[in-house]
């Protein structure tokens, strides 16, 4: 029942009267009372009034908070919230259990009293609400410890099970940052008067064994590890709710970050996954899923399962509607308005921040992070004697070191190894925290500027430097803090910055400083690095490590541009179905081979040391089976073209749609074209055909893997024969599609049987001289363009050549200009030079190719109204000097298309600042020649190194700070580099190093190992160096190299 509104009419005090005088009352103070001494009293008696409410926190501390009879939930959670200093605070919540005794978490928007009934007498506790898929997605420090501490709660309440040998190594992670490293008598004293699990006694030995193996293990270290062990149990984050199905079968349901869970027992038996749910809902005791029709057809669309009252059921689905808001949404929705009279279902919204608004606010805000102190056990403390060397227990962060996204250590290695976090800056004489310190606060400590005035380097504060952004070319870094201690820093942990900005011209360095990154120190680290040493195994990882950039590129379509699509309604039913139902099964099968491949590549890195004893070396099993998958989606596969086509006449067609499609190309996630994302699936299989080769040459014929890879190579074989021409194919229309977004003046670029063949920088000779251009060549015209001299990086359209009747001649002594060719067509002649003779070799050879096809076509193709371009037609002996704009000029295509910004990477604007071109050959060999990877980089002029996920695509460098990552922090296009091994003039005696260089910009960059030094130079080397590069007459070839 909604409510009535109202104006309400001021009512004078009964007993007084109009116009009368106001009388100032009678003195109830007592004989030598004072005023004051009475308002003390009276400020007393109203805190007696004031709600006491018990909050038990993840320690296992309780606090007594105090507040107002009538608050609201949201006022009790900030004062927690405040009085823990967290900042991360929307990944938690307050549960309490009702009279049912299940627990319920505490509602923001409604006041207390009416959610618990006896609020004095009723113990709440904090505890996680949200999970996230990867610790790693967690920015602070103290966060992770607190989602350890609910770890810890979680494995005594066995909310968590797991088995015996991993309930062991998470309790010795915990002991490990409970009481420091091991000793045999400590431990077992704590042991006995402390329960981890319950069947502790059982396994006791165990948890003894693993604490030997953490020494030198700091605190943040065994929280990290503790929340990567966890996150991989099937039973991480689930809360169950008892349910039954229509036929009576008992179950439980839970939800999470990917949707709504079945399980039967503690087995999971379904997922109904965020992108197929269209609606959830509930009725009494029933819950309702919804699915969207391309998931079940027109027919059995909805799901019902039956609780056990209407109370569960709606708390239930007030936790599925919340989880929804926080992990799928950008923003949480805006409140629904009252209705005046009568409200029908109900109200209720997530009212906190998603998870996207709480990342960027912990980048962006640059708050002062004030220290926090760890609370320990008592009995280290007791029984062990402090001593300089010692592991310290406290951690107090200095601001300068503690920057927001940035890991307080200046040592970094790329061994997970034993230690997976971050170790604590700390002095090397600080004492322990007293035993009875309450739960981790954060302490009142110096601010930013005093710590950084105290310790920071002459240079600046870092913290300031991050957020005021950082000069690429700078040689100045900053520093970070040392910790006296290694670090072996896993890529899972690191966590995003935000970049400032984004570079106007792609020869800007990638906009990223140390204060952003992992720095690593000069000396070799001391911990000793152990990890296989076989060339399958870094075979394997780098398959894992691309098949995590895939999987990435795929939710550029399955998450990010579906919410646009959706939030704004801007695609039509059947085209979304079309688009998602095809993509949506490849992602989920891929996502079942990413797990698969990070569990054995787990075994095979042998944290347990595996690997020596002959454990899972070997990933053919797993690469057969998916190949063979992968033949079911060959349907799926086909179909990309009519997607394609589909999905750009409904661009061109729909006003609403063509805006949300370009207002999305611009947003950071999709750091690519928008439609070369959907030829991701097809381009990956080629890479799975090169990887495979590349393992069974490696292994000898008697090798146990080498029958599966074989096999494996054979079916990724077929397939890939089958889909190579529709490759080709979707490549050119991409491209075309492309060009027909970014270039101003023409509205039909995509028609049947054009092809593009290069794009790239040329000279044309112009009133003014030569003037630079940018020049497309396709199947059936040459066109050239200028870019703005506006803000929107667009090139317009300043003519076009039809190759039917043109001839191409080389003019070098006529012009007195090198590298220089004239260009004779029907319309006009026009002079062109190029940067090199190699360029010119490859312009000349391609238009001499292409005019040859083209003359044996029936006829020329329809090119663009001349009169559009103000074209006229000139004999062909006449050179045009015709003076041109270089203004953008009005056009039939939306105000978007004048007004946005176009990215600054793209093929086009590379080659228009680099002076090169790049053939649709060179396209096809890049596709070949992709790879991610964890690399160290360091700048020409600085000390440090930093750690940095690259991924290599599109010939362009794009940098992260890890894997997890939506999208990058900055990118380097490498058209033009040169890459090479450092000289002996570079100083730089390190192993797997090496060079980037174009002109004075010079870059260096360092491998784990061999093998990935080796293909790092091998992949840039083939998809960017300009002699590698080829032109039209090796396509062919090159053509007939992919298909075999």
């Amino acid at each position: 029942m909604g409510e009535i509104e109202g104006t309400y009419r001021v009512l004078e005090t009964p007993g007084s009267r109009l116009g009368g005088p106001n009388h100032t009352g009678i003195s109830t103070l007592e004989p030598g009372q004072s005023l004051s001494s009475a308002m003390v009293k009276t400020s007393a008696k109203l805190q007696e009034k004031d709600l006491p409410i018990k909050v038990r926190l993840l320690d296992n501390t309780t606090e007594i908070l105090h507040v107002e009879p009538k608050c609201y939930g949201q006022i009790l959670l900030t004062e927690v919230f405040k009085h823990l200093n967290l900042i991360e605070s929307d990944y938690f919540g307050l549960e309490f259990q009702n009279v049912q005794s299940y627990w319920i978490w505490l509602e923001p928007t409604k006041p207390i009293i009416k959610q618990v009934q006896r609020p004095r007498s009723t113990l709440l506790r904090l505890a996680v609400k949200f999970f996230p898929p990867d610790p790693g997605q967690l920015q602070e420090e103290y966060t992770r410890y607190l989602f350890a501490l609910q770890i810890k709660r979680d494995l005594m309440e066995e909310r968590l099970p797991c088995s015996d040998s991993t309930a062991a190594l998470l309790t010795s992670h915990l002991l490990q940052s409970e009481l420091g490293d091991y000793e045999e008598v400590t431990d077992r004293e704590h042991l006995k008067t402390n329960k981890y699990v319950p069947h502790q006694d059982r396994i006791q030995e165990r948890i003894l064994e693993n604490h030997q193996k953490h020494v030198g293990q700091t605190p943040a270290e065994s929280d990290f590890q503790v929340l990567e062990i966890a996150r991989k149990l099937e039973m991480y984050g689930i809360r169950f709710h008892l349910a039954s199905d229509r036929e009576g079968t008992k179950i439980n349901l839970a939800v999470s970050h990917m949707g709504v869970l079945v399980f039967q027992g503690n087995t999971k038996i379904n997922t109904f996954n965020w992108s197929k749910v269209r609606k959830l809902s509930f009725k009494r005791k029933r819950f309702l899923i919804k699915l969207h029709p391309e998931v079940h057809g027109p027919h059995q669309d909805t799901l019902e399962f039956l609780l056990g009252s209407r109370d569960e059921c709606k708390n239930f689905w007030k936790i599925c509607v919340e989880y929804h808001t926080f992990f799928r949404l950008l923003d949480q929705p805006k409140p629904k308005a009252k209705a005046v009279f009568f409200s029908r279902g109900s109200s209720f919204r997530y009212s906190g921040r998603t998870q996207r608004q709480l990342v960027d606010y912990v980048k962006d805000s640059g708050m002062k992070k004030t220290p926090y102190e760890r609370r320990h056990s008592k009995a280290r403390i007791a029984s062990r004697p402090l001593s300089k060397d010692g592991p310290k227990q406290s951690i107090s962060y200095t601001e300068g070191s503690r920057l927001p996204g940035s890991p307080c250590s200046s040592d970094a290695s790329f061994h997970p190894g034993p230690a997976a976090d971050l170790p604590p800056c700390m002095d090397s004489s600080r004492a322990f925290v007293a035993s009875k310190a309450p739960l981790a606060k954060r302490s009142s400590g110096p601010s930013a500027e005093e710590a950084e005035q105290k310790a920071g380097p002459p240079g600046g504060s870092p913290l300031l430097q991050s957020f005021q952004g950082l000069s690429e070319d700078s040689s100045q870094h900053s520093n970070l803090t040392s910790s006296k201690s290694s670090l072996n820093l896993p890529p899972s942990f690191q966590v995003a910055l935000s970049p400032t900005g984004r570079g106007s011209s792609p020869l800007l360095s990638p906009v990223l400083g140390d204060a952003g990154c992992v720095q690593v120190e000069e000396e070799e680290e001391t911990r000793p690095k152990r990890a296989p040493t076989d060339k399958a195994y870094f075979m394997a990882k780098e398959i894992l490590a691309t098949e995590w950039t895939y999987l990435k590129d795929l939710e550029v379509i399955t998450v990010w541009f579906r919410s646009a699509v959706i939030k704004e309604e801007a695609m039509p039913g059947p085209l979304m179905a079309l688009l998602f139902s095809n993509i949506d099964p490849i992602y989920e099968f891929h996502r079942g081979f990413l797990k698969e491949m990070e569990q054995r590549l787990a075994l095979w890195e042998g944290a347990s040391g595996a690997h020596e004893k002959g454990g899972p070396q070997h990933i053919g099993d797993i690469l057969l089976k998916t190949m063979r998958g992968l033949k079911g989606f060959t349907g799926c596969l086909q179909k990309h073209a009519e997607v394609l086509t589909e999905l750009e006449k409904a661009t061109r067609g729909l006003k609403k749609l063509e805006t949300v499609y370009q207002e999305f190309e611009l947003q950071k996630v999709c750091y690519l074209p928008l439609n070369s994302f959907l030829l991701k699936p097809i381009q990956r299989l080629i890479y799975y055909k090169l990887s495979l080769a590349r393992l069974c040459k490696h292994y000898p014929p008697g090798h146990p893997d080498s029958a599966d890879c074989q096999s494996a190579l054979h079916e990724i074989s077929e397939m890939t024969a089958r889909l190579q021409s529709s490759l080709l194919r979707l490549e050119n229309f991409q491209k075309l599609t492309e060009l027909q977004h970014d270039l101003v003046g023409i509205d039909n670029l995509v028609i049947p049987g054009r092809e593009f063949i290069r794009e790239g920088c040329l000279y044309k000779l112009t009133k003014k001289g030569f003037q630079q251009r940018m020049f497309f060549l396709f199947s059936d015209m040459l066109l050239y363009t200028s870019k703005g001299v506006t803000g929107t990086n667009h090139f317009k359209i300043h003519g076009h050549l039809p190759l039917h009747g043109m001839l191409v001649e080389e003019s070098n002594n006529e012009w007195s200009v090198p590298h220089c060719f004239t260009i004779y067509s029907v319309q006009k002649t026009i002079v062109v030079a190029a940067s090199s003779p190699l360029e010119m070799g490859k312009w000349m050879n391609d238009l001499s190719l292409a005019i040859e096809v083209a003359k044996s076509r029936d006829r020329p193709f329809v090119l663009l109204d001349s009169s559009a371009n103000g074209s006229s037609y000139r004999p062909s002996g006449e050179v045009s000097l015709e003076q041109e704009s270089e203004d953008e000029a009005p056009s039939s295509h939306s105000p978007l298309d004048r007004q946005s910004q176009q990215r600054a990477n793209t093929t086009m604007h590379v080659c228009w600042y680099r002076n090169t071109s790049v053939s649709m050959t060179d396209h096809s060999v890049a596709v070949e020649n992709q790879l991610s990877g964890y690399l160290l980089r360091k700048f020409k002029n600085s000390s440090g190194w930093q750690k940095l996920w690259v991924v290599f695509t599109n010939f362009c460098l794009f940098f992260y700070k890890t894997h997890q990552d939506d999208y990058p922090l900055a990118s380097l296009p490498l058209l033009g580099y040169t890459v090479s091994v450092p000289g002996q003039a570079d100083g730089l005696p390190k192993d797997f190093v090496f060079k980037l260089q174009f002109k004075s910009h010079v870059y260096f960059f360092r491998a784990e190992s061999k093998y990935p030094f080796e293909r790092w130079m091998e992949v840039i080397k083939r998809a960017t160096n300009s002699p590698g590069r080829s032109s039209l007459a090796t396509a062919s070839s090159d053509k007939d190299a992919r298909t075999g």
